[in-house]
């Protein structure tokens, strides 16, 4: 039976609603796992990619940042049958290991109990998976090297650049899963009423590579690594060949920063000096240095995130290409996963009536997508600066030791956003009232032991 797409008439046959092809352009993660969905609905969906397959193209060089997929990943993933299989070829990181200037380690559990993990991924490894996912359902197909060039939101007609000229297609419903640069969301940016807003930080990205060392992992493979240097910072994420992805984020400009370290000497003298013990395990750093380019980090805002063509098309936004983050909350993928889930769920309540289940998931997925955008910023500050200090240290052995006294009372923020499936804002609203309440009781165990010491001192 086709979930959500089947209607009762008066004589109790059900009635097939369809839209007809359901167009996503952009075959990334998002993309595919869209196209799961709505083939599991009984849509017929066509992917339009511009970049080759990357089933058959080795993956951009210096553009992998390895994915940490935590339980709001896996619950979209699990829904479909597919968290198995992706979690074959994840490595799972109960926690950081910190890494200071003298090559002191320390190690920091995400959860209290120290069993739940976030979980190492290759971005390509995952993309590949939910393409193959996606192709093997019935009516999903791929169109690769299709690059969108026009889009008419009232016909939904769109226009695409091929290897073999302009080609031009049309579809009822246009889903816009093509990231942060999204061609399809530039389109409605001209659009009246249409807001949108980007943020870059003064900060890139670079990646490196740590290789496996005599077989083996040169670092603990079961943590997330953090050299935390103040204003910059690297982290480091295994591999299930024994490699670990790491990534630079630097300043852009100043001391210290990319503009600065512009020659592979300047580059590998500051470098030996601030990371002396990830120096000594990286035989290929000068070479990945000169060759891998310096990524942007930015955060995007859209609304709306549907639009209703006069002529009876809808075109929606999903993922970065609504909603874009910088990674260090690690929830960008996880977060776009969830959109996935959201317009699921719309297009049942709406019996696939995809113009008003757009309108719901907009509606309903918009604050939470703004409220870990500003989660992800505030984290960069914690994991580059504050981490490796010891009131942070301090405050999460609180926070841990409450969890622990008041199992499922007290839940600490990380937890809440990295190993459950509560929604983002209502996490904030949820901290508020815990930290409350903390303060509430510390203030009547303060009086208490006042008035006790008080009545003491009266005997």
């Amino acid at each position: 039976m086709l979930a959500g797409r089947r209607r009762a008439r008066q004589g109790g046959e059900p009635e097939m609603r369809s839209p007809g092809e359901v167009a996503v352009v952009g075959a990334g993660l998002v993309g595919c796992l869209t196209a799961c969905y709505l083939a599991r609905r009984g849509y017929e969906v066509t992917l339009y990619e511009r970049r080759p397959d990357p089933r058959e193209a080795a993956p951009e060089r210096g553009r992998s940042i390895n994915l940490a997929i935590s339980e709001r990943g896996i619950d979209a993933l699990r829904r479909i049958g597919l968290d198995e299989t992706v979690l074959k070829a994840a490595l799972p990181m109960p926690g950081r290991m910190m890494h200071a200037p003298d090559g002191t380690l320390s190690f920091q559990p995400y959860s209290a109990g120290g069993q739940r993990a976030i979980n190492s991924i290759s971005r390509s490894e995952l993309n590949r998976t939910l393409l193959d996912a996606a192709l093997g359902m019935p009516g999903v197909r791929a169109l690769f090297e299709h690059r969108l060039t026009g889009l008419d939101v009232d016909s939904g007609r769109m226009d695409f650049d091929t290897p073999g000229g302009p080609v031009t297609r049309t579809a009822q419903v246009v889903l816009a899963a093509d990231g942060a640069y999204s061609a399809v969301r530039g389109r409605l940016q001209f659009l009246p009423g249409f807001d949108f807003s980007q943020e870059y930080l003064d900060y890139g990205y670079k990646e490196l590579t740590i290789p496996a060392r005599d077989g083996g992992f040169a670092l603990d493979p079961g943590a997330l690594h953090i050299w935390p240097r103040g204003k910059a910072m690297m982290i480091a994420l295994p591999n299930p060949d024994r490699s670990f992805t790491c990534t630079l984020f630097w300043p852009k400009s100043g001391p210290g920063s990319f503009a600065e370290l512009d020659t592979a000497e300047r580059f590998e003298e500051f470098f030996a000096a601030n990371y002396a013990d990830a120096h000594a395990l990286m035989p290929d750093l000068a070479d990945d240095y000169a060759h891998n380019p310096i990524g942007h980090l930015v955060t995007m805002r859209a609304r709306p995130w549907h639009v209703r063509g006069t002529g009876g098309a809808a075109v929606g936004l999903l993922g970065d290409a609504a909603h874009a983050i910088v990674p260090f909350y690690g929830q960008g993928a996880n977060c776009g996963f969830e959109d996935c889930v959201e317009l699921d769920r719309c297009l049942e309540e709406a019996g696939d009536d995809f113009p008003r289940a757009l309108a719901m998931y907009g509606a309903r997925r918009k604050e939470h997508a703004d409220t870990i955008a500003e989660l992800a910023l505030e984290n960069f500050v914690e994991m580059r600066d504050k981490v490796a200090s010891r009131s942070f240290l301090l405050r999460k052995r609180v926070e841990h030791g409450l969890e622990r006294l008041l199992p499922g009372v007290y839940v600490s923020r990380y937890e809440l956003v990295s190993f459950s499936t509560v929604p983002y804002a209502e996490i904030q609203r949820r901290i508020s009232r815990q930290r409350g309440a903390v303060a509430a009781g510390a203030l009547g165990a303060l009086a208490a032991v006042a008035l006790a010491t008080r009545a003491l001192r009266r005997r």
